[in-house]
């Protein structure tokens, strides 16, 4: 992937997805990958479990989250940890603004291949 030198303003040419969400990848460095990710109004995702931790950060809109038996709701500004394997699943996007993510997925190391 080819990383641009010069500034990247995350809500300019922002997609507005009928259904779904639409991720961008924005940076991928060895093991570390930042997406933008924008929900179209009233997204509900499938449940995720993944193998990497994940911050999240909501830039624009609202949401709520459901994790186990528990109800994470986010406003513009909020950040949220979620640590791998924990089954996750967004259950409601904002309408207007649409809901704009910024996600950073740490995935595990791989260790050194031995000489």
């Amino acid at each position: 992937m080819t990383v641009s030198m010069q500034p990247n303003n995350l809500l300019s040419s922002i997609p507005e997805p009928a259904s779904g969400e639409v991720f961008t990848l924005l940076l991928q460095c060895r093991n570390v990958t930042i997406e933008r990710i924008v929900s179209a109004p009233g997204t509900v995702s499938d449940l995720f479990v993944q193998e990497q931790d994940e911050w999240i950060l909501l830039l624009q809109g609202s949401a709520e989250l459901q994790m186990a038996d528990r109800t994470v709701k986010l406003k513009q500004g909020d950040s949220f940890f979620i640590p791998a394997q924990t089954p996750h699943q967004v259950t409601e996007t904002s309408v207007q603004p649409l809901c704009v993510w910024l996600a950073v997925h740490i995935h595990p190391e791989t260790p050194p291949l031995a000489d």
